[in-house]
């Protein structure tokens, strides 16, 4: 039955695994992270390239600057990942109930576990946001500096001062951003199927780590754009439209930053902080879905699902 796949230990271990694989790899590649972000908001920053950026952090804000708000993306990626995992493989199993699945079945499925993961985690990531960039000395003068003292307090005052909607905000282009992990997990699971060419057998370290950065690197140069436009919106310092419609205004919202953001800096301004992105999310995706790859089997392997773990895969 549906609910029998939903709540089964196969689910779970992929959910756990997917979370771990991520936070490890996420650790590792965050200075990266931390580069993306400030190109991304901070639109009067010179600087253009990764370590052009990272030495000006480290030289202006100190050695561990890089690493500000680590905790509260960490948490926040564990609970992103371990949703995520959790919904994609559930509603695979529940789907597919033995069958083959396909490029197409893995995109529909991904879609629906995104929507889940946004509406559950998208205050989770505002609030890491937030705290992710505070204390930056940014180049723009118009952005008001705020003072949360942790997670609890940022979510306390954010509710207090802009509103429990504030904690959804860039939820709309979550929403449409949810092609991106789908798009990852189709062409993901489409390479180690055409790696197996049939055969149930545990894929190498490098054909995992090759296969996850490819996958990662064609669904973030797609919706670039959007997750800029997120970032600014989490960030919470862009005047929305007040018009009745909530759609309506997220829809005017996202049409009016990207305009913005193409007159001010060119068609390539929608892709400025890119290569920063590609270079932190690529190595991270890749890292994550080896350590997720190795931990599920390994966990399998003891638990004596091995062969289950490739069948329909």
């Amino acid at each position: 039955t549906m609910s029998s796949e939903v709540f089964s230990y196969e689910s779970l271990v992929h959910a756990v695994s997917g979370a771990m694989g991520s936070v490890t790899a996420m650790t590792v590649f965050f200075p990266l992270d931390t580069a993306r972000l400030r190109l991304q908001v901070d639109d009067n920053r010179k600087a253009k390239s990764t370590p052009a950026i990272l030495a000006e952090i480290i030289k202006e804000e100190g050695l561990l600057a890089p690493y500000r708000g680590w905790f509260p993306v960490i948490c926040s990626l564990c609970c992103s990942n371990f949703v995520y995992f959790y919904c994609f493989h559930s509603l695979k199993a529940g789907w597919l109930k033995g069958q083959k699945s396909t490029p197409g079945s893995d995109l529909i499925i991904g879609i629906a576990a995104g929507v889940v993961n946004v509406l559950v985690t998208t205050p989770l990531w505002v609030v890491n946001t937030r705290l992710k960039l505070q204390g930056s000395k940014f180049r723009n003068a118009d952005i008001r500096s705020t003072n949360y003292s942790g997670i609890l307090d940022a979510f306390v005052q954010i509710i207090r001062d802009e509103g429990v909607g504030a904690l959804w905000n860039g939820t709309f282009p979550s929403l449409l951003l949810v092609m991106n992990p789908a798009i990852q997990f189709m062409i993901y699971e489409g390479l180690k199927r055409q790696l197996r060419r049939g055969v149930p057998r545990e894929l190498s370290s490098l054909e995992v780590f090759i296969i996850g950065a490819v996958a990662k690197a064609v669904a973030t140069t797609v919706t670039y754009p959007l997750q800029t436009i997120q970032s600014i919106l989490r960030f919470g310092q862009f005047n929305e439209s007040t018009d009745k419609s909530k759609l309506l205004s997220s829809l005017r919202t996202i049409k009016c930053l990207l305009v913005n953001r193409a007159r001010r800096f060119g068609m390539l301004g929608l892709f400025k902080g890119l290569e920063a992105k590609l270079l932190q999310t690529v190595l991270t995706a890749a890292l994550m879905f080896l350590l997720y790859e190795k931990i599920a089997s390994c966990t399998f392997r003891v638990m004596g699902l091995k062969n289950s773990h490739y069948k329909n895969r």
